[in-house]
């Protein structure tokens, strides 16, 4: 059987969210203020959210490999990557540019959830 790396990959951005959420909530609280705090947490849980959603196409993908399970996982690595990745870089750089690309990464969610949905209505296993 070949290696699962969308598995991989929720396992290690589930990893990144635990570590992220703990620096958010016992680290970051000293250093920005309430508002940019909020947005830090907003990425951490749509970095969550995601990461389950991922480690589900990965199972579907493994169990009947269907290209749009694979689209799927596709979509939310880079929604976690684009979305999350940018208000991460926005909270921690001040640089409010980051926050321009933010809802490239929300419609790769998007695109993720669609295609996950699309794979399991097609499905004829």
């Amino acid at each position: 059987m070949k290696k699962n790396y969308f598995l991989l990959f929720a396992a290690l951005f589930g990893m990144l969210a635990v570590i992220l959420g703990a620096f958010g909530a016992h680290g970051l609280e000293k250093l920005v203020d309430a508002k940019m705090l909020q947005r830090f947490h907003t990425g951490v849980e749509y970095h969550f959210y995601h990461t389950l959603a991922l480690g589900l196409a990965g199972c579907l993908w493994q169990s009947n490999p269907s290209p749009w399970h694979n689209r799927a996982a596709w979509g939310f690595i880079g929604g976690i990557l684009i979305f999350s990745g940018s208000l991460y870089a926005y909270v921690l750089t001040g640089i409010s540019k980051f926050g321009m690309i933010t809802p490239i990464g929300g419609l790769s969610f998007i695109v993720g959830w669609t295609c996950l949905a699309w794979g399991i209505w097609h499905n004829e296993s």
